[in-house]
């Protein structure tokens, strides 16, 4: 696949034990991505965060060590990104998602030239 110069880049936000259809809700936005033929997409996992509540998630906080935040990034074409929007509109319950322009450097794996 090959990209153009000019893309896209989908910021999911969501908590690690979020749920969507008995699965981690970054498993089934992953899933739904590749489903879509979209270019790829990567997995954060934070060691420290707080959303909208204001509530601390931290690994040094054993009670809250069960919610750590997480981070989805897809890079893509505009038009390929809206295609994973409306399954985003539908699972992602609290959470906050951002889109911006991004310059693709380079987009290559093992198989191309």
């Amino acid at each position: 696949m090959k990209l153009p110069e000019e893309g896209k880049l989908l910021r999911i936000f969501i908590g690690e034990t979020d749920m969507y259809q008995g699965k981690t809700l970054y498993e089934a936005i992953v899933l739904k991505a590749r489903e879509l033929n979209l270019a790829g997409a990567t997995v954060f996992r934070g060691i420290m965060g707080y959303g909208a509540a204001s509530r601390i998630h931290s690994i040094k906080l054993l009670r809250l060590s069960e919610d750590l935040p997480v981070m989805i990034e897809i890079v893509d074409t505009g038009e390929n990104i809206d295609k994973i929007l409306p399954f985003l509109d539908e699972t992602v319950r609290e959470g906050l998602i951002t889109m911006e322009n991004v310059r693709v450097i380079k987009y290559r794996h093992s198989n191309m030239d």
